[in-house]
């Protein structure tokens, strides 16, 4: 008797982990798909039909299970050193200079538009420093390639995701092999199977969690997207950049590095894709770990980096 209420007991108990662990499942999914459907939103994407959507929530959906939560990175036992440059390692590849537009009476750099096909910039700079590190060999990587050869994308209209998902699938050439323009042309199939790099896939990091971002830098650069859209962002020139700026989203750049200047505050290190003449020789330090959640400028948002 008291070996069936046993059996009865845990029976329940079995039934009990089943129902908890589908509620999981559904609660899970319901957030992945919020999660799309403001990535959808905030890169302006629409698709031709349902199944070309799912098509891409399945691919969104797959690049998002290796995500770490908060929690997860709180219990990583890692020293952090007091400052990162992976520039000094040799990891990151020479500015791409570009030829920013001036305005006509003060000369000062305006934001390009679409020049180098920007969004596809922190992806390539990311997995060009990965390969560094994990093989030793730095390559100037095609971005080009990418807008080109990408179906239904452009220089205007494209994400840091897209141009992983591309470099996961076809891998990448030498920017010498494959040279840039201002606008998309006409893919060479020839150069495109001539990849020098490939990626397994990406990941991203925790959400509004600079914490999170800093562990992550630790091991690789990351990209990121900022509200550039702010006269002081576009026209900064050196220093700690401290604001205003918003966090409307809505450039790439990549993270390379982080520390503390002589007035005590932490800043992170980014490299911009605007040419040399843009902030301290292409780069801005911007002020690290600040009271609001998502960063100075959105920058902790939404960051992503490669994975071999």
């Amino acid at each position: 008797m008291a070996s069936k209420s046993v059996k009865q007991f845990f029976s329940i108990l079995l039934i009990q982990w089943m129902v908890f662990q589908a509620r999981s499942r559904v609660i899970s999914d319901v957030s992945m798909i919020e999660r799309h459907e403001h990535w959808m939103a905030g890169y302006g994407r629409q698709y031709k039909d349902t199944a070309e959507k799912e098509k891409r929530y399945q691919i969104f959906k797959a690049n998002s299970t290796a995500i770490l939560s908060s929690s997860e990175y709180d219990k990583i036992v890692t020293a952090i050193p007091p400052s990162l440059d992976w520039r000094r390692k040799g990891a990151v590849a020479p500015i791409r200079e570009v030829s920013c537009e001036k305005t006509p009476k003060i000369g000062l750099f305006k934001k390009p538009e679409g020049l180098l096909c920007a969004w596809t910039i922190p992806a390539v700079d990311a997995v060009e420093a990965l390969i560094k590190i994990k093989t030793g060999k730095l390559y100037t990587l095609s971005n080009q390639e990418i807008v080109d050869c990408s179906t239904g994308l452009d220089c205007y209209h494209g994400s840091t995701e897209d141009a992983f998902e591309f470099i996961k699938q076809h891998g990448l050439t030498t920017e010498s092999n494959y040279p840039p323009k201002d606008n998309k042309g006409t893919c060479d199939t020839n150069k495109e199977k001539e990849p020098v790099a490939k990626i397994s896939g990406y990941n991203y990091v925790p959400a509004d969690n600079e914490k999170a971002l800093l562990q992550a830098l630790t091991d690789q650069p990351v990209a990121v997207m900022v509200d550039a859209s702010g006269a002081d962002f576009q026209f900064y020139a050196g220093g700690v950049f401290t604001g205003e700026c918003g966090t409307d989203i809505d450039h790439g750049v990549t993270l390379v590095g982080y520390g503390t200047s002589n007035s005590t505050l932490k800043y992170w290190r980014i490299k911009n894709s605007w040419g040399k003449g843009w902030g301290e020789d292409g780069y801005m330090r911007m002020e690290r770990d600040i009271a609001a959640k998502e960063g100075m400028c959105g920058i902790a948002i939404e960051p992503i980096y490669p994975t071999l």
